[in-house]
C-alpha cells in the first residue's frame, strides 16, 4: 500500500523507492494518500484515465490509520523536503479528523515544513459542518480545483453527488479558507480552453482567490 509517494515528470513514485540523499533529486515534495473516496466522479480524473503500476498505485486496499501514517513519516528526515501535500486518488477531507491528527504531529514534528491540501473543496457538505476554521495553525495552502466557471459546467464535468449545490459550496469553501489559511489558491487544468480558462479567472478575481492555471496529465 503506498502511503507516501511523491512525483516528478508526470511519474508517482513510492517514497520508500527514491533515494533523497542525492543532490540531484527532484523529488522534494512528499504527498500523502489518505483514502480512495471522493464525493466526485470526474470526467477527467487520473483515477479513470491513468494505468499505474501495482508497487506504484495509489489505490488503497484499505485506508491507512492515522498511527500507520505517522509511522510513514517516522522513517525519513523530513528537512530533505520542501513541502508535505496530502493528495491522492480520493478527497483527503473525507477524512478531516483523521488528517488533522497527522497535521498536527507534523507541525509538532517539523514546524518548518509547509502543509498543503489538494482538494475539491467540498468539505463543508462531507462533513456536513463548517470546516475552514479547523485548518487554522495546521494548513499552509489550500489548493482548490475550480474546474468550471459556473455550476452547470462544473456538476457536469465532476458529476458530484451532491448536485449542483456543489459549485457554490466550494465556492464559500475558498472564501472561508482565506480567513484561516495564508495561503489559498483555484485550479483548473490548461486542456478547458482559454474562453473558459478567462471565465474562471473572472469567477477568482469575484472571491478574491489566486488562480493556477495547471497542466493536464
Amino acid at each position: 500500500m503506498v502511503i507516501l509517494y511523491t512525483y516528478n515528470n508526470g511519474v508517482y513514485i513510492n517514497l520508500k523507492d527514491v533515494d533523497i540523499t542525492k543532490k540531484e533529486s527532484n523529488h522534494k515534495n512528499i504527498y500523502v494518500n489518505l483514502t480512495n473516496n471522493c464525493p466526485c466522479s470526474c470526467t477527467f480524473c487520473l483515477r479513470n484515465t491513468k494505468e499505474m503500476a501495482k508497487s506504484n498505485s495509489l489505490w488503497l486496499d484499505t485506508e491507512p490509520t492515522v498511527q500507520e501514517v505517522i509511522e510513514e513519516f517516522e522513517k525519513y528526515d523530513l528537512t530533505q523536503f520542501n513541502e508535505i501535500i496530502f493528495c491522492g486518488f480520493g478527497e483527503p477531507l473525507t477524512r478531516l479528523d483523521d488528517l488533522l491528527k497527522v497535521a498536527k504531529y507534523l507541525k509538532n514534528r517539523s514546524s518548518n515544513n509547509p502543509i498543503r491540501i489538494n482538494t475539491n473543496g467540498l468539505a463543508d457538505l462531507v462533513n456536513k459542518k463548517e470546516t475552514a476554521a479547523l485548518l487554522k495553525d495546521l494548513i499552509n495552502t489550500v489548493s482548490i480545483s475550480l474546474n468550471a466557471s459556473n455550476a452547470e459546467e462544473y456538476l457536469t464535468l465532476t458529476r458530484s453527488k451532491f448536485g449542483i449545490e456543489s459549485y457554490d459550496a466550494m465556492l464559500k469553501f475558498a472564501v472561508s479558507c482565506k480567513e484561516y489559511v495564508p495561503n489559498v489558491v483555484m485550479t483548473v487544468v490548461d486542456c478547458i480552453g482559454q474562453e473558459e480558462i478567462d471565465a474562471c479567472q473572472a469567477v477568482c478575481d469575484t472571491i478574491g482567490v489566486p488562480l493556477r492555471v495547471r497542466p493536464f496529465e
